[in-house]
């Protein structure tokens, strides 16, 4: 059923910056070759990632959920000089197609890739981080959270995405619905972290912008 939001969200991407021809062509690509390319950020919200990244200017960032890579070369078109994307996947299959359009992009040599659960890649990084973008496994979401915060630098952006979960966080949740009742208990959770002002965005599947005190 077409509804009215997607008029809406059709009237936002036509009049947002454009995507650029690499975008477009990972877009193709993630269609063509993944089962679940609704799992890109596409358009719109890449176009979003690209201007908060460049609002923040960030010196690392930091990416958990790879998937083929559309939102890291969003996020690393806000580098400062010199910058560093690390970007945390458990997919070995999609790490080629990365590596390709990194490789393409202005940012290449800036990227790089980990293999692995991220709880345990994130300390042995050893880094302080400007922007982080959780897209990963919702059910460790709040893990995620706790390891992230106090390694960001004051002033620094952490991005959820998913957080609405197509509209499940507004109905009762199921008893085996486990990742539903995470999310619920995420949202709650960092909008009452004091360290922490947070807004929630109702932007495709929900992403909530935390700016660190």
């Amino acid at each position: 059923m077409h509804t009215l939001f997607e008029e809406f969200d059709d009237y936002a991407t036509r009049h947002s910056a454009d995507e650029p021809a690499l975008l477009k062509e990972l877009d193709r690509e993630t269609h063509r070759r993944t089962t679940q390319p609704r799992m890109l950020s596409g358009h719109f919200q890449g176009r979003i990632l690209s201007m908060l990244s460049k609002l923040v200017n960030p010196k690392a960032i930091l990416e958990i959920g790879t998937f083929t890579g559309y939102a890291a070369l969003c996020l690393a078109e806000g580098l400062a000089e010199g910058g560093t994307l690390d970007t945390i996947d458990v997919n070995e299959e999609l790490y080629d197609l990365q590596r390709t359009f990194f490789d393409k992009s202005p940012w290449g040599e800036q990227i790089t890739q980990h293999l692995g659960s991220a709880l345990d890649i994130i300390p042995a990084l050893g880094k302080k981080f400007d922007l982080v973008f959780i897209d990963a496994d919702k059910e460790n979401y709040p893990n995620y959270w706790e390891m992230i915060v106090p390694l960001m630098n004051k002033g620094g952006v952490i991005l959820s995405d998913n957080v609405l979960w197509s509209g499940k966080v507004l109905q009762e949740v199921k008893a085996n619905d486990k990742s539903t009742r995470i999310l619920v208990e995420y949202n709650k959770m960092v909008k009452e972290d004091p360290r922490v002002e947070t807004v929630l965005l109702p932007i495709r599947d929900g992403l909530t912008v935390s700016r660190v005190k």
